[in-house]
């Protein structure tokens, strides 16, 4: 296509066209000009046939026409309505054409109401979250015309951005504020928004005012902004609730205006309201009170009504600071003593036994003024008491406290019931079926087990039936999910696509032969593959050649519940049909199915397979005669590989170095236990049972982002799970000593599955406990209470293991201890105490004694054994009681000492 323009034989309609298509942009003004209206509405058609021709167009050539276009269009719209559809189009989205002066001249060219209209639109619409921002040409004509500031959010978010900007010498942030006339319109709608508490608290420069933060409170105080709106709106958006982020940067406006004491009095119902927000908003509330208290700004009142809130919170720290201030205030005005005391006594029920006893001390040291008029609401609220307190509330308050808690007969531990096997369900019956589970597994972020198994077998069975209904049945899902590899990925369950794809012949047969034969490369394997989805890729590979060749009438390795375990019956069953259909098992079907079939010593079951006159019948009767694969020993290995002296750990990228980690090593299974006629697991499967040792090498490795863990990893050793946590023990190391956050979500997993429960799936557990996110320590205590329902869970194992934890600093007492709270708390206090006996020595002995929550430990090893009648000293803790001092260990370890001593 030529793109010299030839304007002797055109109109002016065609020629700014033509224009658009292939002159400059610089030009497109002066062709609008010669325009009268009509004409410009005629050019319109051709200038929306050419924008649908370039809409997919992204070279550089495209994208010049699109700049054409967008200008262009605006220029022949004479309704305002019409222009702003046409300047928001998401298709011109790639670069900020708003701010060209080209635009602008052309808007600028339009009537004054014109320009209005279409800027007050273009601000209404919604902000982008990607693209071009029609702000700059907003903000141009709202300063040329006057004309009133939109106030939209869009507009705002656009306004804070560009105020933001920095580069070169500049004022700060707040004198260009200042300057602004926008400010005191758009600067309050700021308290509106949701997801800007980066844009809030980012410093421009280190200079006084050069942060948002600052910089509102700079220009309340300079009166640019109304200060008392300001800060009212501040305290509205806190109370309005929201992302943890916004919250902490509107806290730090709120503490830049500084507002004064009677300022805060004026708002105290705000201020109060704070108390059940984030932790951060309700420890400045707190101090807020205190002051605004101490000034007598506030009515007596509040003091009960804040402790009402705050004496009930999980965070200590906030829980003494409200016994001080009860404190205090009793002090101050011995008149308060009664209000005091009942508020103090609120505390009594808090979960922490430390907390409840500060309580009662605060309650004793104002008994007295408070008269005996609040002695019946005392003792009444110091049956909540931990029974270690009865003792002393029975003292002050003139009579027993407790009763039958307070005996450590007749304890009953109370554990969940052992999960049942979940079964997979009948098999998928219909093409419209299959075609609905497919979509859901597809559509699903991490498809469940039960799922994609389901599918799978689907597929294999309904291409044996009727293969060409199932292809017309799967053509709407294909359309809309085409296969197609990625070689920087894992094979995750979405590539069963590629058994779709070769249900539908889009896949050479021969690549599928090969592949299994070794020849080429795989369409499901790549430099990013991990062991376990080499596995899953051998699966799908194989069933990709099944559909297409073999036909067998359905898979062998279907589990028969959702952990991924095998009736040896099916089993059994299904390769009867097999054999009586002429069919060979797929060799990668069959070492997965063996893999999965449970043990079993039903006499009736071992004959019939032992009747299977196949060859695969002969091996499955042999391995369920020997028992299958045997368990592997787990060997205890310290991983600490210290400090590279060549390299220093610059920003996290040796991590490793600063790892102190218990691991466990395995031996292997080396060529694998050899059936009758001397088959083998198929490879994929034995370098999946390879030995296992922790070093460097494996700690990178794992540690990439490729290699996470998944559930469909889990099920594919489902009655070995002793080795599963030896082979993925890194992961569940790095919740507690990395901080990083979902692997322990498959612990519960590991506890359902079946095999031994050794050292490796304690060791997993026991970093499960103590993790840094509160969801995975959750998940690890769902797991405790699983083994220990079932029986496997090994207390002494779990203890010592957890002691030299926690003296590593790999796992924290504090975070430790709240998990096995929360497992105290279902019940199982006799399941703790299993545990917290063991790892006594430990944690008194070896563990730093200035840790923090080690405390706490003690303190519910002491609870749990006095509940459950536990008796015998214990060097440690008699050792640790005997120390001089009165630190919170040292208190907690004499008060379990005497309960051991009964």
């Amino acid at each position: 296509m030529s793109t010299t323009l030839d304007t002797d034989r055109q109109g002016p309609v065609d020629e700014l066209v033509t224009a658009v298509r292939l002159g400059r942009l610089a030009r497109i003004p002066e062709l609008l000009a010669a325009l009268d209206a009509a004409q410009r509405r005629a050019c319109l058609p051709g200038l929306k046939a050419l924008r649908k021709e370039v809409r997919d167009d992204w070279s550089q050539e495209g994208q010049a026409v699109r700049a054409r276009l967008l200008v262009a269009g605006a220029g022949c719209h004479a309704g305002p309505a019409g222009a702003a559809t046409w300047l928001a189009g998401g298709d011109f989205g790639s670069r900020e054409w708003a701010r060209n002066s080209v635009l602008h001249q052309v808007i600028e060219a339009q009537p004054v109401e014109w320009q209005v209209e279409v800027v007050t639109r273009l601000a209404a619409r919604p902000a982008r979250s990607w693209g071009w921002s029609a702000y700059p040409v907003i903000e141009a004509v709202v300063r040329r015309t006057g004309c009133e500031v939109p106030r939209s959010e869009s507009f705002a978010r656009s306004w804070m951005e560009r105020r933001g900007e920095s580069g070169g010498p500049r004022p700060t942030l707040a004198g260009k504020l200042r300057e602004d006339a926008f400010t005191p319109v758009l600067l309050p709608e700021l308290f509106e928004l949701a997801d800007i508490g980066w844009e809030l608290t980012y410093r421009l420069s280190p200079r006084p005012g050069d942060v948002w933060t600052e910089a509102i409170a700079e220009l309340a105080a300079a009166g640019v902004v109304d200060r008392a709106d300001v800060l009212d709106r501040c305290l509205a958006r806190l109370l309005r609730g929201g992302k943890s982020t916004d919250q902490r940067a509107f806290l730090e406006v709120l503490r830049a205006l500084d507002p004064t004491p009677e300022e805060y009095a004026a708002r105290v119902r705000d201020v109060v309201a704070l108390l059940d927000g984030l932790s951060v908003l309700a420890g400045h509330a707190q101090e807020v009170l205190v002051g605004l208290d101490e000034a007598g700004l506030i009515e007596p009142e509040v003091l009960a009504e804040a402790s009402a809130v705050l004496l009930f919170r999980a965070e200590k720290k906030l829980v003494r600071a409200q016994l001080a201030w009860l404190d205090k205030a009793a002090r101050r005005a011995p008149e308060r003593s009664g209000p005091v005391v009942l508020a103090a006594a609120e505390a009594f029920g808090h979960p922490d036994a430390a907390l409840q006893e500060r309580a009662l001390k605060v309650v004793a040291r104002h008994l007295k003024a408070a008269g005996e008029a609040v002695l019946p609401e005392l003792r009444s609220a110091a049956e909540t008491l931990n029974p270690v307190h009865h003792g002393r509330a029975g003292e002050l308050f003139g009579a027993p406290v407790g009763g039958d808690d307070d005996q450590d007969t007749g304890w009953s531990e109370f554990l969940p019931p052992a999960p049942e096997p979940r079964p997979l369900g009948a098999p998928i019956g219909s093409e419209a079926e299959l075609a609905e589970e497919l979509s859901a597994l597809l559509a699903a972020g991490e498809p469940e087990v039960d799922v994609f198994e389901r599918v799978l077998d689907g597929l294999v069975r309904l291409a044996h039936r009727d293969r060409q209904a199932l292809i017309e049945a799967l053509e709407p899902v294909r359309r809309v999910n085409p296969w197609s590899f990625s070689s920087r990925a894992d094979c995750t369950p979405r590539d069963i696509l590629h058994v779709v794809a070769a249900v539908a012949g889009e896949i050479p047969p021969h690549r599928f032969r090969d592949s299994l034969r070794g020849r080429g490369g795989s369409a499901l394997r790549g430099p990013h593959t991990t062991v376990p989805g080499a596995v899953l890729a051998a699966r799908l590979e194989e069933a990709a050649w099944q559909v297409t060749a073999t036909r067998p009438p359905y898979l062998l390795a279907t589990p028969t519940d959702a952990t991924g375990a095998l009736d040896p019956a099916v089993l059994v069953e299904r390769l009867a049909g097999y054999r009586a259909v002429g069919v060979a098992p797929g060799e990668t079907d069959l070492s997965q199915a063996l893999l999965r079939v449970g043990p079993t010593a039903d006499e009736a079951v071992l004959r019939a397979a032992e009747a299977l006159t196949s060859p695969a019948g002969r091996r499955l009767a042999h391995w369920l005669r020997t028992g299958g694969l045997p368990g592997q020993p787990s060997e205890r290995v310290l991983f600490a590989p210290g400090k590279d002296v060549r390299r220093a750990n610059v920003y996290g990228d040796r991590w490793w170095e600063d790892v102190r980690r218990t691991a466990v090593a395995q031996p292997g299974i080396g060529a694998g236990p050899k059936g009758p006629d001397g088959e083998r697991l198929g490879p994929e499967f034995r370098v999946l049972l390879d030995g296992t040792e922790p070093s460097v090498a494996r700690a990178r490795r794992v540690y990439d982002w490729s290699r996470r863990p998944v559930a469909h990893w889990f099920a594919m050793l489902p009655w070995h799970r002793e080795e599963l946590a030896a082979r993925w023990l890194d992961p569940f190391a790095e919740g507690a000593d990395r901080d990083e956050r979902g692997a322990a979500r498959y612990l519960p997993l590991l506890a359902e599955a079946g095999g031994p429960a050794g050292l490796a799936l304690h060791l997993a557990l026991a970093y499960g406990l103590g993790a840094r996110h509160a969801e995975d320590r959750t998940a690890a205590v769902d797991a405790l209470l699983v083994l220990a329902a079932r029986g496997d869970l090994d207390g002494e194992l779990l203890g010592r293991e957890l002691s030299v934890l926690v003296a590593y600093g790999t796992v924290l007492a504090s975070r430790l201890g709240a998990a096995l709270a929360l497992v105290a708390e279902t019940g199982a206090r006799g399941t703790v105490w299993s545990v917290l006996g063991p790892a006594l020595p430990g944690l008194l002995g070896e563990a730093d004694q200035s840790a923090r929550g080690l405390g706490d430990l003690i303190a519910l090893a002491a609870d749990c054994a006095r509940r459950t009648g536990a008796r015998g000293p214990v060097a440690e803790v008699t050792a640790a009681a005997g120390r001089a001092g009165s630190g919170r260990v040292v208190k907690e370890a004499r008060a379990l000492r005497d309960v051991l001593a009964g």
